[in-house]
């Protein structure tokens, strides 16, 4: 069996898109500074490796960038005898889809090392990965499609061909370097999270 793929370059776009607790743990954050500031004998919380664990699990999963593309692929079969091509019995179709694969990174595997005679913080997160790959049923539509009598197409030609497909489609996205910008989107999310707690303006803090 043979197949052969054609496509459109998938157009790419990159948004931060920024979880509900995100904002919720930001929030907290943001009001616990101001108490801190309308209290000033209330003494500064101590910054230690645990407690920025727990920040950081709170948030648990950042979906942090989307790829929006558009594809189209070909599918092509003959009966192959003994490596000899059947005449008279290729199928083929073409289908154009599009797709959004979701990228982003797990923050309760994030590592935070707090040096306190230093005065310093470092906050080591995983690398990023491929967390979803959705393609709309409303957007495939078939082209070009070329039955045959010996060599009928079936269910599983489409399946297994969405499924090569997918796989594709993800090595272009991260080639075009969806990691990347998602490793850097998270960075910027959890740098700014982190110096909204209090006593955090006494450290240096480093996120890679």
């Amino acid at each position: 069996m043979a197949k052969e793929e054609t496509g459109r370059r998938p157009r790419m776009g990159f948004r931060l898109k920024l979880i509900l607790g995100i904002a919720a743990v930001i929030a907290v954050g943001a009001g616990g500074l101001l108490i801190g500031l309308g209290f000033g004998r209330e003494a500064e919380p101590v910054i230690t490796s645990e407690l920025l664990g727990q920040q950081l699990q709170s948030v648990q999963e950042l979906v942090s960038v989307d790829y929006h593309y558009t594809n189209m692929g070909k599918y092509e079969n003959q009966l192959d005898f003994y490596g000899w091509k059947v005449p008279f019995t290729s199928k083929s179709f073409i289908v154009s889809y599009d797709g959004t694969i979701k990228a982003g990174v797990d923050l309760s595997q994030a590592r935070a090392d707090v040096n306190q005679a230093a005065k310093t913080v470092t906050v080591t997160l995983p690398e990023s990965r491929i967390i979803s790959h959705e393609i709309p049923e409303d957007t495939i539509e078939v082209f070009d499609e070329n039955d045959n009598l010996f060599n009928h197409i079936t269910i599983d030609d489409y399946t297994g061909f969405a499924h090569d497909q997918k796989a594709a489609v993800e090595q272009k996205a991260i080639d075009n370097g969806l990691l990347t910008a998602a490793t850097e989107q998270a960075r910027e999310a959890v740098d700014t999270l982190l110096r909204l707690m209090p006593g955090m303006d006494k450290y240096a803090l480093t996120v890679k």
